[in-house]
């Protein structure tokens, strides 16, 4: 009973055997066999490393997350304007200045080789900065002093001891503040040798800002920032003479090669670096080709979430974008200014990314799959130069033969 069933079980065998005797080893045989075991090899390691890297599956959902706030990275590069003349400011979608965010913008001098000035860089407020002015000038000289706003003076604000308070009253008169040189505030804080020790340097702008998460934008450009009637605008002018002066309503042309806003963007982002992906703005140079140029740069942010395989959880934001050129002919408000704006808002959608490991199956499949390929491509090759080996060799004797 027992060797009845064996004999049964080996009608099953899809592998007959044949005797050892009737084998022939050729050494074509054995160089297609080593051949085909070192490519076994190779694809199995790369099989096994794609095995051991993570799978990322992306998903799309509603974004509801914007209790948020937003991260805007920056580091932009100015080659030929000096860190006096440059303004960051940051409003939101209505307009507003946001004075009461969290940022931390340093500003770096560099001369006109490219080479740093100084090794410590200074930290830059977002804004009007005439209450620090005041708090400076006040550790030094009399708290109790009260100088003259020359004819700008209010009931609310009769007194002006610094040069910002000077400018911010004489702009709520809707003066121009044309000779710094004339005000004893602006003389003593050497307001304007600043201005004419950093003509020909340039400057790094580099740092973050948290804002909140609503459509907005920022920029980087020359002059000093101050909000009127809910509208904001830059104050400082550059005259065809050369003379600095800051002016609101007596809108006055510059000079055409005075401010040039070639820059050279190494980093912006939004958010936490993203595994895997490429900000499409870094190491993005733009060489302006005369001055008074505004470039804007309109960007469509999308909040990411990259959930790593430890379970740790990274929120940070893609985004694309499309860039505009212009000249500027005055500058105002109204008009626009040479400088570097970039324009946010922010997509609806949330884009997941997840890190999975790839199934254990898969991979076992794949070896399988090399293995039965590479053992059966080889044994039609072994075959082929065996056959026609044989046939070859017979001709040959045939042709002794005759």
């Amino acid at each position: 009973m027992d060797g009845s069933l064996a004999s049964r079980l080996k009608q099953f065998d899809a592998y007959p055997k044949t005797l050892e005797d009737f084998r022939v080893k050729t050494f074509g045989g054995a160089l297609v066999t080593g051949i085909s075991s070192f490519i076994m090899f190779i694809l199995f390691i790369s099989e096994f490393n794609y095995y051991l890297t993570t799978e990322v599956h992306p998903e799309l959902f509603v974004d509801t997350t914007r209790h948020q706030k937003l991260r805007i990275n920056i580091d932009v590069f100015f080659p030929k304007l000096g860190c006096a003349y440059l303004s960051i400011d940051a409003m939101d979608v209505s307009g507003e200045q946001q004075s009461d965010l969290e940022h931390n913008i340093f500003k770096k001098r560099f001369d006109e080789h490219g080479k740093p000035i100084e090794t410590v860089a200074k930290k830059e407020e977002l804004g009007d900065k005439s209450a620090e002015a005041l708090k400076a000038l006040n550790a030094t000289e009399d708290p109790n002093k009260c100088e003259s706003c020359y004819g700008a003076e209010t009931t609310e604000h009769p007194c002006c001891n610094t040069c910002e308070e000077v400018r911010t009253a004489y702009r709520k008169k809707g003066w121009a503040f044309r000779d710094p040189d004339s005000i004893d505030q602006c003389k003593r804080e050497h307001w304007k040798d600043s201005f004419q020790e950093q003509m020909n340097e340039g400057c790094q702008v580099y740092g973050y800002i948290e804002v909140s998460k609503v459509a907005g934008n920022f920029h980087i450009a020359p002059g000093k920032s101050f909000q009127q009637q809910h509208v904001h605008v830059q104050v400082l002018t550059l005259g065809k003479d050369g003379k600095l002066s800051l002016n609101l309503h007596d809108l006055q042309p510059f000079g055409a090669k005075q401010f040039n806003v070639s820059h050279d963007i190494r980093t912006l982002s939004f958010g936490v670096p993203i595994p895997n992906v490429q900000n499409p703005l870094d190491g993005t140079n733009v060489s302006a080709e005369s001055g008074s140029l505004m470039y804007q740069y309109f960007v469509k942010i999308v909040p990411t979430v990259y959930k790593k395989l430890s379970g740790e959880v990274v929120w940070s934001n893609q985004y694309s974008f499309t860039k505009h050129r212009r000249p500027v002919r005055q500058m105002s408000g109204e008009h626009g200014l040479p400088g570097f704006f970039v324009l946010y808002e922010l997509s609806p959608m949330l884009v997941q990314y997840t890190e999975k490991r790839r199934s254990f199956m898969h991979f076992l499949t794949g070896v399988c799959a090399i293995i039965g390929g590479v053992f059966t491509v080889a044994g039609l090759i072994d075959s082929m130069i065996y056959h026609s080996a044989k046939a070859l060799k017979k001709k040959i004797d045939l042709g002794k033969a005759t």
